[in-house]
């Protein structure tokens, strides 16, 4: 049993970790700083505003989205420029330069979102703030789901435990789920529990709904108007606040310890920040909380679909956070004038020079001695699932534990049989194409 749980462990990954870097000024080669020349790296030259968005859309849609950064590594080498998102950009796929990039957040680089990711994740989000402010709430968040934290709480097992098997037991035998949606259910009910101590059903699948919504229009066209998804992720937001603020006013009137309400109990008790600052917190961590655990179970098991041998030795986590992580890229803005010398190193998940047979779920890479020190994510420039440098996702180790919980309870009780040809895509988000239709039965 502890041989499996150190495998459990050793087992979830990002697909192709690179950094986009939108440049503050635009569409030259070169550009004049006192008697100096900048020079751009080399790229494409394209048209402006539709630059290669095509040919990027078309290749994160697919099974394969490294594959247009691919292209451009053989011709223009790790570090290239080129047009995205209506912006003349550096791509870079070196680990060393983004490791450099990610530690130097709020000195040369800023974090840069998308205008209807910023409006729904809210000015308040820990996500898009910067500065001071980001630094701080970034403290928050670590220090409020701090495993040791978490775990000192005598019910968190207990809650982890019954919200869980709750939903897995309630699978019928003999019936077809769609494993994409079941997932979402079951890490929207933790999240939910765990965040703002809710454990009423009725509560949990009003959230989930308006989550789902909430998710459909971050990296929407915002436009709003009424049936476009910016307007109903907009409304969605403002629902998600309500419950939010409905919890805070509860949490004041009860007399119980602030553990009993879940992380927003922890952060009402020891942080001053008012009702609007908490909601956009509390959103930020739902989202950021709830993509990446229920994507990365659902790979997970789709992984193990095809490969009954890791099934058997519960190997998985860190190998399905290589080939099918969530972040497959992070935008940074570069704030100053920026030089580095590129070394000539490998730098993403998917790279067959860093990871023979890469596009292979291997999970037993990991266990090779060359590999064990690639794995740590909070040092490795080879392996960043949870970001790095000032916006390390928080919720990191709290993640790895539940996915860790729903594998041992999903696999100990269910064998399951695929019934739909599926593949995975990374537009608009990552998933899997058909949902990944599975016929269920019980142990």
């Amino acid at each position: 049993m502890e041989g499996n749980h150190l495998l459990l462990y050793t087992a979830i990954v990002t697909i192709m970790f690179f950094l986009v870097i939108r440049l503050p000024w635009c569409n030259q080669r070169k550009r004049k700083i006192g008697q100096g020349l900048i020079k751009l790296p080399p790229g494409d030259r394209s048209w402006f505003y539709i630059g290669d968005s095509l040919r990027w859309y078309s290749s994160i849609s697919s099974s394969h989205p490294p594959r247009y950064v691919e292209e451009q590594i053989k011709r223009h080498g790790r570090v290239f420029t080129s047009s995205i998102f209506g912006r003349r950009a550096v791509v870079s796929a070196d680990p060393v330069f983004n490791k450099h990039i990610m530690q130097n957040e709020g000195k040369l680089f800023q974090s840069s979102y998308p205008k209807s990711f910023r409006d729904l994740v809210g000015k308040n989000g820990v996500i898009v703030v910067h500065g001071e402010k980001q630094r701080r709430l970034h403290a928050i968040a670590v220090n409020s789901m701090r495993l040791e934290k978490i775990q000192s709480d005598s019910s968190f097992f207990s809650d982890v435990q019954m919200v869980m098997l709750q939903i897995i037991c309630s699978l019928q035998e003999n019936v077809v789920i769609v494993l994409q949606e079941f997932c979402r259910k079951v890490a929207i009910n933790l999240m939910v529990n765990q965040l703002l101590g809710v454990s009423s059903e009725c509560e949990i699948n009003d959230m989930a709904s308006l989550f789902s919504d909430f998710v459909d229009g971050c990296l929407s066209v915002p436009i709003n108007f009424p049936g476009f998804a910016y307007r109903t992720a907009m409304k969605a937001r403002e629902g998600i606040i309500n419950k939010i603020k409905k919890t805070i006013a509860a949490g004041m009137q009860q007399l119980g310890p602030a553990e009993n309400q879940g992380v927003l109990g922890r952060l009402m008790e020891t942080e001053s920040l008012n009702d609007n600052a908490v909601a956009d917190f509390i959103i930020n961590l739902l989202f950021a909380g709830n993509e990446t655990t229920a994507k990365t179970m659902l790979f997970a098991v789709y992984f193990l679909t095809q490969c009954p041998q890791a099934l058997e030795q519960l190997q998985v986590i860190d190998e399905t956070l290589r080939l099918g992580g969530i972040a497959i890229w992070l935008l940074r803005e570069a704030i100053e004038d920026v030089k580095y010398q590129v070394p000539f190193l490998s730098a993403i998940h998917l790279d067959e020079g860093i990871y023979p047979n890469a596009l292979q779920f291997n999970p037993w890479r990991w266990l090779s001695e060359e590999n064990k020190e690639k794995r740590n994510w909070r040092s490795s420039p080879f392996f960043s699932p949870f970001g790095g440098g000032a916006r390390y996702c928080p919720g990191a180790e709290l993640a790895r534990l539940q996915i860790a919980f729903f594998l041992h309870h999903f696999i100990t009780k269910y064998r399951w049989t695929q019934v739909a040809e599926d593949r995975m895509s990374f537009f608009p988000s990552a998933r899997l194409v058909n949902g990944f239709q599975v016929l269920v039965t019980k142990v």
